[in-house]
């Protein structure tokens, strides 16, 4: 652990930052032996603490279920063992949002409704949207203020609950099937296809930096892209290459794209 290695990771400032206020939070409860959380993070910003930190010991990611996407970085001391964070001091909670089953309210629209409501990203975990339900993640301080806050989601009236953790329902997420054909596995190739754009657009949402793939950010059209990654679009959601099938008789890529609703 070395903190200078902040300079050697971060590419922008807001990145500096970012890994400096990680910094300073483990190495306050690392030096007082306390417990430490930051908020959630970001596929891209874990794979940054994890350089910043290595295998320093006590410290984990934690979402709220294994699989989770979106984790804070946590210091659990020695005195503490790993069911703290499933427990009724854990920094993450689960609020339960019920609604009519007839309404189709997606991610989008949950996210949207909080950050309406002026709830900042790093407090929001996943969002998992069901049939008339959906369960999502926030940190401990922030959930009174929306059980208070949140009554709507997009045109939708919900009804908002708290829940252990352990009673989540972790749903899959609803996708949009896309057949198509290729000229070749490039970035932008598959954001024009997947998100129904031109390829000369998706060339220049690239290059302007609004791309990341599998949370990792992706600058250059030309990438190759491989069977099974995803890609989230700024403004636009996300897509997964879910298969890369044979060569058609004029010599096109058949694909599989999975577009998340």
């Amino acid at each position: 652990m070395d903190r200078k290695n902040i300079e050697k990771i971060a590419h922008t400032s807001e990145e500096r930052m970012l890994l400096a206020k990680l910094w300073d939070k483990m190495n306050a409860g690392m030096r007082r032996e306390i417990f430490e959380s930051t908020g959630f993070l970001s596929p891209q910003e874990q794979k940054m603490a994890r350089y910043l930190f290595g295998n320093a010991p006590g410290l984990q990611f934690f979402g709220g279920y294994d699989d989770a996407e979106r984790k804070m970085l946590c210091y659990l001391p020695e005195y503490l063992c790993e069911d703290f964070l499933l427990g009724s001091d854990s920094p993450i909670v689960c609020l339960h949002a019920s609604f009519y089953s007839g309404d189709s309210l997606t991610h989008r629209d949950f996210l949207g409704a909080l950050m309406g409501i002026g709830i900042q990203r790093e407090t929001v975990g996943d969002i998992c949207v069901g049939n008339g339900m959906c369960d999502f993640f926030v940190t401990r301080e922030i959930a009174p203020y929306i059980l208070q806050a949140l009554t709507s989601a997009g045109r939708t009236k919900i009804t908002l609950t708290l829940i252990d953790i352990s009673q989540a329902q972790i749903t899959a997420p609803e996708v949009k099937e896309i057949r198509d054909t290729l000229s070749s596995l490039r970035l932008d190739s598959v954001v024009s296809a997947g998100f129904r754009i031109s390829r000369s657009l998706a060339a220049e949402a690239i290059s302007a930096g609004k791309a990341a793939v599998d949370g990792l950010p992706a600058e250059k059209p030309d990438k190759l892209i491989r069977e099974g990654s995803k890609i989230s679009l700024r403004g636009s959601g996300k897509i997964l290459l879910f298969r890369v099938g044979e060569l058609t008789k004029k010599g096109r890529i058949l694909v599989t794209i999975h577009r998340y609703i």
